[in-house]
């Protein structure tokens, strides 16, 4: 689902107007909490932190959610990164049963992207992973390179998704899950979007789910779209973009394509 620069708009203000008020409310809550304890004990004093304590996390999805479209792109080593990612989530884990596995493809080597909108993606779908799995279940995470991409496949054993909820799981607002603002994916696929990749997922009742992510090693763009620097620090309006390709008698070449690999930033 894509905002059109109105909507964006509409959104950023009210998450405004509503987070300060909410700010105020729960700073106030919280000091009645510290001053009287009694409090704690009250009937629906715990489910009253609670749902304000969602009210907070939906307006962050929701900032998240309008800005998915707007990438910070440099270029960095993929392996530190994956290596990053998979580090932070066993760690996130390590108190449970939980088996987690991870692969690289040793012949990844660099990528053009967002590289915070990136994390945030593949560790949305470990959180995802894990809380689908069983208690002893298993995760895994693999990347392996193909010509121009990186395939990315996240796999749980868990509870799986039913065939009459799989084709909107990706919609705003649907979820299917306790406590859950129905956002993850849908900033997810957003982002993956616009780095021109593509995200989609197979899934078995009771046997388990596999997310595939296809992303682009370089991002396209044009002179008036993308202005390429050094330490890539623009904020790049990836809608623009668009992929030419020629073709001669050894290749394919996506003329449009920024190689910019002597840029690299870990």
């Amino acid at each position: 689902m894509q905002l059109n620069k109105d909507n964006q708009l509409l959104i950023s203000k009210i998450s405004h107007e509503l987070r300060n008020p909410l700010t105020i409310i729960y700073s106030t809550l919280q000091l009645i909490e510290s001053r009287h304890p009694e409090t704690r004990t009250f009937e629906h004093w715990h489910e009253l932190m609670k749902d304000v304590e969602f009210m907070s996390v939906l307006l962050d999805d929701l900032s998240r959610f309008n800005h998915a479209n707007a990438l910070n792109l440099s270029t960095f080593s993929f392996r530190p990164f994956w290596e990053y990612i998979s580090l932070s989530f066993a760690a996130s884990i390590a108190d449970t049963k939980l088996e987690y596995f991870s692969k690289i493809d040793p012949s990844i080597n660099q990528i053009t992207g967002d590289k915070t909108k990136l994390q945030e993606v593949f560790l949305n779908l470990l959180r995802n992973a894990t809380e689908a799995a069983l208690p002893d279940g298993s995760i895994s995470m693999t990347a392996e390179q193909t010509y121009d991409s990186i395939l990315i496949q996240i796999q749980d054993n868990g509870c799986g998704i039913s065939k009459e909820h799989i084709d909107s799981i990706f919609e705003p607002f649907t979820t299917y899950k306790k406590n859950g603002t129905g956002l993850g994916l849908s900033i997810s696929q957003n982002i993956i979007h616009a780095h021109h990749g593509t995200i989609e997922v197979d899934s078995t009742p009771q046997k388990g789910s596999t997310f595939r992510i296809t992303l682009p090693t370089k991002q396209c763009c044009d002179k008036t779209s993308c202005q390429q620097t050094t330490n890539m620090s623009e904020v790049v309006n990836t809608s623009t973009c668009e992929s030419r390709i020629q073709t001669d008698e050894n290749h394919h070449d996506h003329s449009l394509f920024c190689d910019i690999s002597s840029s690299s930033m870990i």
